[in-house]
């Protein structure tokens, strides 16, 4: 399953929303989507029962907060839950880098890659929502992720 295929899927009612125009919102919902396989790889064994609940929550957190944030009508209150699904996208990159130990290689690096794209466009997110053009304590990175890719080969 890719990305398009992933999308076909959908209920009509979710993409029809205007929350589903966010990049940001629709690249976190596929990467729950994903991480359900992961999650039920790491599940196999005892040593990451606590890693894989941990993950899913992390990344159920990340398009859960960009919704909420979305309904806000103010951009101080958006640019809060904006922050919250930051936070969320950091530890789930995080996670996925504890889980290596029994998740292919060639999926965690899918997977961290995955997450640094949408952390890129949160830190540019969050300084909008609240008018301002600096970026969140974040120095200038080229993360050199290219997000067409990250979308059609998704390894599991």
């Amino acid at each position: 399953m890719n990305f398009n295929e992933w999308v076909s899927s959908l209920p009509k009612d979710i993409k029809d929303d205007s929350l589903w125009k966010m990049e940001a919102y629709r690249l976190a919902l596929f990467a729950t989507e994903i991480g359900w396989h992961d999650v039920t790889e790491l599940l196999k064994d005892k040593r990451t029962l606590g890693t894989a609940d941990q993950l899913y929550r992390s990344l159920g957190s990340i398009s859960a907060n960009i919704a909420e944030g979305y309904s806000h009508h103010t951009g101080k209150a958006r640019a809060q839950y904006y922050q919250y699904a930051l936070g969320s996208a950091r530890e789930s990159r995080d996670w996925y880098y504890k889980a290596h130990h029994v998740l292919k290689e060639e999926v965690v690096n899918h997977r961290i890659a995955l997450m640094t794209q949408v952390i890129k466009l949160l830190l540019v997110m969050v300084p909008q929502q609240r008018g301002k053009t600096l970026a969140l304590r974040e120095e200038k990175a080229n993360y050199g992720t290219d997000p067409k890719t990250l979308l059609e080969h998704i390894p599991f």
